[in-house]
């Protein structure tokens, strides 16, 4: 068994989650032994698994059908995760979601991170095998190291008694970055580090605003790679992530993975799997996230490292890989 692993506009969304998930493919699919390509003239396989959703991929597909082989469609993207996003967003996303409904309907089955995004799928109508299937996550990469830690607190002048809240996403207000600076404004004791960066011509003009002026205890320091975000993934005092709609959020499996106390939004996407107060916290308003916040730093809510530890450990690559090869059994069968 051989499969194509396509990635329409690879340079583009290599910094994205989704450019992160096609490299755990590989991974995943390396670790069980099944043999891919991500060469999309290399007619040699069996099972196309395609991440995108360009004119290209349409096209893939095409020929895929023409050769008789087995499509398998990861759908990453969804109608709600794709609002309030970049500019205009909105008002295309009932177009956008057509398409994807068109691409996602000409594979054999589809495969979607959590068990929330397989459902939004099911309410699309779309009548095809939906598995849901995490991300992964590379635990390796998040062990504790204490020469990252350091390189993570050089970096940012870090003083020893500084308390850092950490979050990592593009600057969409679907990602909470609005509430993110509001509580950083009402927390002026501690300091927040917003990992990632969109360009500004993308992203609308109320967004624009908080990346251009913020706080003295912001830091948007652009995307970071390598120790340094590695390293403040274990040595921040907490992970907060306010998004308000995603597929999985591999960020999160990342702060997980690095035994790293993890605040999030509750929302739908994070159940069952995340539970509060067990292996991470959850909170609905700014007020709420506040309070948790302090009750993190503090010491006076439990610690959640452990059990987001397993949680993380349940996704391995590993994990993952012996999942798709057992969809890409079912598909050639």
């Amino acid at each position: 068994m051989k499969v194509l692993l396509y990635f329409e506009s690879e340079k583009a969304l290599q910094n994205s989650g989704i450019g992160r998930a096609m490299k755990h493919q590989m991974a995943a699919l390396t670790s069980v032994g099944v043999e891919y390509t991500t060469d999309p003239w290399d007619d040699s396989y069996d099972v196309l698994h395609i991440n995108t959703f360009g004119f290209n991929s349409e096209a893939i597909i095409k020929k895929a059908r023409s050769l008789g082989k087995a499509v398998v469609y990861h759908a990453h993207s969804t109608e709600e995760d794709f609002r309030n996003s970049f500019v205009l967003s909105n008002q295309i996303a009932p177009i956008f979601k057509k398409r994807l409904v068109s691409l996602y309907s000409q594979a054999d089955a589809i495969i979607t991170p959590t068990p929330y995004s397989k459902s939004l799928l099911e309410g699309y109508g779309i009548d095809l095998p939906i598995y849901a299937v995490s991300n992964g996550i590379d635990l390796n990469r998040f062990d504790y190291n204490e020469e990252k830690v350091k390189a993570f607190r050089k970096y940012f002048s870090l003083k020893e008694d500084d308390k850092v809240i950490l979050s990592v996403g593009l600057y969409f207000e679907r990602k909470g970055i609005l509430d993110f600076v509001e509580i950083a404004k009402m927390c002026p004791e501690y300091k927040f580090i917003w990992f990632g960066y969109t360009n500004p011509v993308m992203i609308p003009k109320p967004v624009r605003d908080v990346v251009d002026e913020y706080p003295n205890n912001v830091i948007f320091p652009g995307y970071v790679k390598g120790p340094i975000i590695e390293g403040a993934y274990a040595g921040a005092d907490c992970f907060f992530f306010p998004s308000y709609e995603e597929t999985e959020g591999i960020v999160v499996l990342e702060a997980l993975a690095a035994r790293q106390q993890v605040l999030l939004r509750d929302i739908g996407v994070f159940d069952p799997w995340l539970i509060d107060g067990v292996n991470c916290y959850k909170a609905h308003d700014n007020q709420e996230f506040i309070s948790k916040l302090h009750g993190i730093i503090d010491g006076t809510l439990k610690d959640t490292k452990v059990e987001g530890r397993k949680t993380a450990e349940e996704r391995s690559i590993e994990s993952v890989g012996k999942q798709l090869k057992k969809i890409y059994e079912s598909v050639l069968k």
